[in-house]
């Protein structure tokens, strides 16, 4: 995919928008069926969540799948919707949220972006920094996080840079160690941040409704 190609993609997407809090929440309904939500800091004009739902199915509607989120948490544009196929660790709410518990020692993978850098935090890895080797792995077109000692593996996709249509570099890439946390934090290309700012201004022309019930909160708190 490249910068023009994803831009023409959102543009072609009928667009929600609501304000809540200091969110602004965004709603794509694209012409081939799939939807994407996604959550913006108001403050700092960052995406803080981004989920993704594919086309319907046969058999009731698709889950969403998190792409960008510190934690899981529920995702609110389904309300209405029955539990279809929920299995495993997902646990579906009443309203159609959903929620995704974790085991609390499994390894946990969680991702979040700033201005300047993509950041992945795995929880739960006990074991020193050497112990870890990751890699921009360009053919791939992902993050690889591999162990010495054989206990862990991973292959982290890069949708961010894809859109852009450039691969990861292993000069971006720094790693650190803490907490039993191993973070992974890759600077964002010039080209990146240019798409990001192009994808606000497209943001901009849109129309935003305000959350009534966090706007009544909020007045009665005074």
């Amino acid at each position: 995919m490249s910068y023009q190609t994803w831009l023409n993609y959102l543009q072609s997407a009928e667009k929600n928008s609501m304000i809540s809090g200091r969110l602004r929440k965004v709603l794509y309904k694209f012409p081939d069926g799939q939807q994407m939500a996604e959550e913006y800091n108001m403050d700092t004009g960052v995406v803080q969540r981004r989920a993704w739902r594919k086309c319907k199915q046969l058999m009731g509607e698709p889950e969403w799948d998190t792409e960008l989120g510190e934690e899981p948490r529920q995702l609110n544009w389904s309300q209405g919707n029955k539990a279809n196929g929920a299995g495993g660790d997902a646990e579906v709410l009443t309203g159609g949220e959903f929620t995704v518990r974790e085991s609390n020692t499994a390894p946990l993978l969680t991702k979040r972006v700033t201005k300047k850098n993509i950041e992945w935090r795995i929880r739960n890895m006990p074991y020193p920094l050497d112990v870890y080797n990751v890699t921009a792995d360009a053919e791939k077109r992902a993050i690889i996080v591999r162990t010495t000692n054989k206990k862990y593996y991973k292959v982290i996709p890069v949708p961010d840079l894809d859109r852009c249509g450039v691969p990861p570099a292993q000069s971006n890439l720094s790693v650190h160690h803490q907490f039993n946390t191993l973070i992974i934090t890759y600077q964002k290309p010039a080209i990146l941040c240019e798409l990001e700012a192009q994808v606000l201004l497209l943001l901009k022309d849109v129309e935003t409704e305000t959350d009534m019930d966090d706007l009544l909160k909020g007045l009665m708190a005074k």
